[in-house]
């Protein structure tokens, strides 16, 4: 079970962005993509017990976390962990088929990723959300082309430094990958530690 400092100071700030966002009164079926440690998932499963959650990573080491995590705390309503390469069509996401899911959990994968996976990530949501559908997703951004405050333009300079390819995204440039996906920004909340929640809904293109 490996433990994501991260992780656990933002489980709960999060948590109440979903508690406000979804319908708890019925049953609702969510993947969680990027699904790191394992920590999320089984805290947002403990408080959301009418949400059927799948676990997901590309990570092989995490993979192991994941399963570490579900057997500890023993969720019926988390499913065991899939193997799920973002950057890849929907098709190759362990079998999800299209408009299956009520939400999409995504916390601090599009910073720490290539754009290949921030691009699958909303082209696959588009595809794997019902109508009215929820995409979450969590972490720093540019705003307008401009990264503050000065913390997250140093962790900005630093991502690059570790792979040219990772980086802070603008959420305008996020936007409008969404809407070319049928999904579009209903929402945005401002989170501890100069990060946001972006809350994308599916839409109907007609």
């Amino acid at each position: 079970m490996l433990n994501a400092a991260a992780a656990e100071r933002n489980k709960e700030p999060i948590l109440a962005v979903l508690q406000d966002s979804v319908n708890t009164g019925r049953p609702l079926q969510a993947l969680e993509i990027s699904s790191g440690t394992g920590q999320h998932v089984t805290h947002f499963a403990q408080a959301l017990r009418n949400i059927t959650w799948q676990p997901s990573e590309y990570d092989r080491q995490s993979l192991a976390s994941i399963e570490a995590y579900r057997a500890h705390y023993r969720l019926n309503n988390v499913k065991p962990v899939i193997h799920l390469d973002a950057s890849l069509p929907y098709e190759y996401w362990g079998g999800i088929q299209a408009e299956s899911l009520d939400l999409v959990v995504n916390i601090n994968m599009i910073h720490i990723s290539p754009i290949a996976c921030t691009e699958g990530l909303f082209k696959g949501a588009g595809a794997v959300l019902k109508p009215q559908g929820l995409l979450l997703t969590y972490g720093p951004y540019a705003v307008n082309g401009h990264i503050t405050p000065q913390s997250n333009v140093d962790f900005d300079y630093s991502l690059r430094q570790r792979n040219p390819e990772w980086g802070l995204r603008d959420i305008s440039f996020l936007r409008s990958i969404a809407e070319r996906n049928g999904l579009f920004l209903e929402k945005m909340v401002d989170m501890p530690a100069n990060n946001k929640c972006l809350l994308f809904r599916k839409e109907s293109l007609v």
